[in-house]
């Protein structure tokens, strides 16, 4: 087989499979909110958290010993497919208990999907050098997706859900189609050790990377605030299409991520770090002074900052965490910082975010009626769609009801400000490695799959 073909059948499988993450991830909690299931978001966006703690068991003792990695990926995205067709029904009927555990469902199949697609990736193409220019094609998939949600009207809508549940099951029977991958551990021995990254464990006893690994599981509570409720603010804030608008952080992803080399060099790992700490202060600090006024500027700004907040920060992480590992548990290292990151962090991120949100945005259900009896009910034409996707238009609601619901949304977005910046003065005096001791060079697979694996937690 061509090489152009495997990577263009590889390319066409990252997309896919990030299409039905980006249809419905970004704006869950607005959607959830329309019909009346607010309360229920910090648990359905907790099932991502949740899949990510167990996802490297199931690699471990089941996909990597006895199953093609290609057929594995079929059976889940089928199975994952059918969770997500079924979560339209109960979000209608108002069954939010039965969401949240069919979204743990869904997400116990997709997340170990994403190591599996590595497989496959790194199996088949004739250089490794390849697999970043086939793993952008999951970002764009990711963009896809939420501006084709943007562009239908279906942000806050449940028919989102459809979009992720039918492209689940055809991503499942394409998978059947992607090129033969054994199980790469087959011959190994099960290691109960390595499973629960016992030796990984063992670099915590370096102050540097304990200091590391703390503060990048403290960052991702603060994260949190950002995925989960976002969608709801911009809603608020007169915004559209907020799945469309929120691409926007994807696409500035893209760029940086191809400047990270470049800084890395010139930066190096605590000033890169700090940056994109930092870069979480001022993007919360935008949300909460752009919100009496609703000021558009502030919001695309501090949405388009994603590319400096996700990759300074997580691929930095991932990096460093691949020079310090000694080779021979440096997957281990990298499954421990994703626990501790978009496993234990963001769990209790989300729980925290949506807590506070509930507690303080408290006409959130009042504002959110009031800009719903504004809206047109007539069908838009293609081109209104499209211009509809980025665009903000001033909201129609009782000037009292307006300005107190976003003074709550500006008390609201201070809080995570303020974490992430204490974080980042912890980090900024605590933090100390020159890695001098690491005398092994990471292979340029390894340092490709360090960059690759976070970008598969949350593009």
């Amino acid at each position: 087989m061509g090489k152009p073909l495997v990577v263009t059948r590889l390319s066409l499988m990252m997309f896919i499979q990030f299409f039905v993450w980006g249809a419905w991830f970004s704006t869950l909690g607005l959607c959830l909110g329309k019909y009346g299931l607010k309360d229920f978001g910090g648990g359905a966006y907790g099932s991502a958290p949740i899949a990510a703690i167990f996802a490297p068991l199931f690699l471990g003792l089941v996909a990597d010993k006895f199953f093609a990695s290609e057929r594995v990926m079929a059976l889940l995205f089928l199975v994952g497919g059918v969770f997500m067709c079924l979560v339209p029904g109960y979000v209608n009927a108002g069954d939010g208990s039965l969401v949240v555990w069919l979204m743990i469902g869904h997400m116990l199949c997709y997340m170990p999907t994403l190591g599996l697609s590595n497989s496959v990736a790194f199996s088949n193409v004739p250089d490794q050098t390849w697999f970043p220019r086939i793993r952008v094609w999951g970002t764009i998939g990711w963009i896809a997706a939420g501006l084709l949600v943007g562009f239908l009207g279906w942000s806050d809508s449940s028919k989102m859900f459809w979009v992720a549940g039918i492209s689940s099951l055809i991503m499942g029977i394409y998978s059947f189609t992607l090129p033969h991958t054994p199980p790469p551990g087959k011959d190994k021995a099960i290691s109960f050790r390595s499973l629960l990254m016992l030796d990984a464990l063992k670099l915590l006893a370096k102050p540097g990377f304990m200091v590391f690994i703390v503060c990048s599981c403290l960052i991702c509570i603060p994260l949190a605030y950002y995925f989960g409720i976002t969608s709801q603010y911009l809603d608020h804030c007169g915004f559209k299409a907020p799945a469309s608008t929120m691409t926007i952080g994807q696409m500035s992803e893209i760029v940086f991520m191809l400047m990270i080399p470049f800084f890395f060099r010139k930066l190096g790992v605590k000033i890169m770090i700090l940056i994109g700490m930092l870069t979480w202060v001022a993007r919360y600090a935008l949300y909460a002074l752009g919100a009496p006024d609703q000021v558009a500027w502030m919001l695309f700004m501090a949405i388009a900052l994603h590319g400096i907040c996700y990759d300074f920060f997580f691929v930095t992480g991932f990096m460093y965490t691949d020079k310090v590992a000694p080779a021979k548990i440096r997957s281990q290292a990298q499954s421990m910082l994703v626990f501790f990151t978009q496993g234990i962090g963001m769990y209790f991120g989300y729980r925290l975010a949506f807590g506070q949100w509930g507690k303080t945005v408290t006409q959130y259900n009042e504002l959110s009626a009031a800009i719903e009896k504004t809206k047109t009910a007539e069908p838009l034409s293609y081109v209104d769609q499209l211009l509809n996707m980025f665009s903000v238009e001033r909201v129609e609601a009782d000037a009292t009801l307006l300005s107190e619901t976003m003074a709550q949304w500006k008390e609201f977005w201070w809080l995570p400000a303020i974490m992430a910046g204490g974080i980042a003065v912890l980090f900024f005096l605590l933090f100390w490695d020159k890695m001098e001791n690491h005398d092994e060079k990471p292979s340029a697979k390894t340092t490709d799959s360090a960059e690759a694996a976070v970008e598969t937690e949350l593009p």
